[in-house]
C-alpha cells in the first residue's frame, strides 16, 4: 500500500484505504481492526495522504507529509516518545526534532495531534508505506 492509496476525511477520525471509485462517491475501508467499509461522496471533504504537506520556514514553503513520515519512522521506529494527548510544548518539541524548520505560525497542535495519531495508525495496519520503493 502507498501513500496515495490512503486517505483521510475531515470530521471522519482514522485514515482510510481507497478501494475505487464509485458512482455516488469513493469507497473506502478503514485502517482498524473493524475494516469498516463506506463511500466517501463530493459533499466530504477527502484528502489523499500523498497530497498533503506540512507548513516550514524554508523557501520551498512546505515538506511532504511522506518526507515526514519516513523522517519520523528512520529516527524513531515504534517509540514516538509522545501520543496524540501529550502536551502541546511536548508535540511541538517533538515536531522539530523531525522537522526543525516547520512554521509555527501555520502548524497548529491539532495538526500535529493528527500526525502522531497518523503515523500510529500507519505503523500498525501499513507498515510497507514507510520503506523506499524501488524504481525500476
Amino acid at each position: 500500500m502507498e501513500l496515495s492509496e490512503i486517505a483521510s476525511i475531515s470530521g471522519k477520525g482514522g485514515l482510510f484505504r481507497v478501494l475505487k471509485p464509485g458512482k455516488s462517491g469513493v469507497l473506502l475501508e478503514s485502517l482498524d481492526a473493524t475494516k469498516t467499509r463506506m463511500v466517501a461522496n463530493a459533499t466530504q471533504r477527502l484528502s489523499l495522504l500523498s497530497e498533503i504537506s506540512i507548513y516550514t520556514t524554508t523557501k520551498e514553503g512546505t515538506v511532504p507529509l511522506e518526507d515526514v513520515l519516513k523522517k519520523i519512522n528512520h529516527e524513531y521506529k515504534n517509540d514516538l516518545g509522545v501520543d496524540a494527548d501529550s502536551d502541546g510544548s511536548e508535540l511541538k518539541a517533538f515536531l522539530k526534532s523531525v522537522l526543525p524548520d516547520f512554521d509555527e505560525s501555520r502548524v497548529y497542535i491539532s495538526d500535529i495531534k493528527k500526525l502522531v495519531k497518523w503515523y500510529g495508525i500507519l505503523i500498525q495496519q501499513a507498515p510497507e508505506v514507510f520503506t523506499e520503493q524501488k524504481k525500476s
